[in-house]
């Protein structure tokens, strides 16, 4: 299998520091291997997003990311995990994220979004407000699965999915990126991870179907692989598309890293997926989740040996120098940060700078260059 461009040895690209080389997907360039993690900010109206969403995007690409990927956006309203949640099922929500679009582009970053369905963990509070599940009388909804099982103790026994269901968010999410591609979106990420509704069918954990979506591996990811062509089918060829897995559940028996780098393979010979945004946990509370500084870089590297497709590290990835170690060592083709970018816009030209990069500040903020 040929390498992409984001898979050819650094030393082929520019000179400088790993982290501040440009890397190309298709057709699409960003100008460093930052990309702005996907980070759920519970804060819109009927889903769609507005100046809080604007500001908190627009900080990041001035601040100097090269991808800035919009939250979990979903499909359909009753995908979302809570009121606030995003979406793009409708012409309101696409026209408001061109605005965002068009500000983040200016700023010199690629931008991109992550479309998403929350399956059986929808309908619940906001954090700040305790993250449980919400009834009815104060508005909540009825979260479908791929079976019956609920998230934990105290959440509500998902539907399950009928066949004709299934299709139906296939095409739902077909049609977001539609819209997406409207809204002037560079690049899409499916979200595949955290025990949301395409994670769902993937772990046998949560999917005990025994139609031609459940049981073998083979049928567990069938819905994603249907999911992938539907969106492909309203995605620019040119331009790229990433998918976002949860590389363990850590739970015995559950989803692990040998199912997620066939996966990988898959989804990489087709063709039609470019980078392995390769995350972990999140579909039970059951989980033992061994929490350090870079913990899952090592799934992110075998993704890339082993699967022959870029990947994405993410997770508690906070210093310049731990961010230019895991692309140095071939760990990884970008870095993805949370946290580090919710705590400072700006921690790429601080990066930058401490790595003795030599990059451009936004020219209204040029004074500050002096820390």
């Amino acid at each position: 299998m040929p390498l992409t461009n984001a898979q050819r040895p650094f030393a082929t690209l520019v000179a400088g520091p790993h982290l501040f080389r440009p890397v190309t997907f298709r057709s699409v360039t960003a100008r460093n291997r930052i990309m702005v993690s996907p980070m759920c900010q519970y804060s819109a109206r009927d889903g769609v997003p507005d100046d809080w969403h604007l500001q908190h995007l627009g900080a990041r690409a001035v601040g100097g990311a090269g991808i800035v990927c919009a939250e979990m956006t979903n499909v359909e309203a009753r995908g979302r995990i809570t009121p606030g949640c995003l979406g793009l099922w409708n012409d309101a929500q696409r026209d408001a994220f061109a605005r965002i679009v068009r500000f983040v582009k200016s700023q010199g970053a690629v931008a991109a979004v992550q479309l998403a369905h929350a399956g059986r963990k929808a309908s619940t509070q906001p954090p700040w407000e305790g993250g449980k599940p919400l009834a009815a009388a104060n508005g909540g909804w009825q979260p479908i699965a791929p079976s019956p099982l609920p998230f934990g103790e105290g959440y509500p026994v998902p539907q399950e999915m009928a066949e004709r269901t299934i299709a139906d968010i296939v095409n739902a999410f077909a049609s977001s990126a539609r819209r997406a591609r409207e809204a002037g979106f560079d690049l899409i990420e499916l979200h595949g991870a955290h025990g949301y509704l395409v994670h769902e069918f993937l772990s046998p954990l949560s999917n005990r179907r025994t139609d031609r979506y459940g049981g073998s591996f083979e049928n567990r990811v069938r819905f994603l692989l249907e999911v992938v062509d539907a969106v492909r089918s309203e995605w620019p060829a040119g331009k790229p598309l990433f998918v976002r897995l949860s590389c363990t559940d850590w739970i015995e028996g559950g989803w692990d890293l040998e199912s997620s780098v066939k996966l990988a393979r898959l989804l990489g010979s087709g063709g039609k997926v470019d980078l392995i945004d390769s995350s972990s946990g999140g579909l039970s509370p059951l989980q033992k989740v061994p929490l350090h500084p870079g913990y899952q870089v090592p799934f992110a590297a075998a993704v890339r040996e082993r699967a022959g497709i870029a990947s994405g590290a993410v997770g508690m990835i906070t210093g310049a120098d731990m961010a230019e170690h895991v692309l140095a060592t071939g760990k990884a083709d970008l870095v993805i940060l949370a946290r580090a970018l919710l705590n400072d816009p700006y921690w790429p030209l601080h990066a930058a700078k401490a790595l003795k990069a030599r990059i451009a500040w936004p020219q209204q903020y040029e004074r500050g260059d002096i820390f």
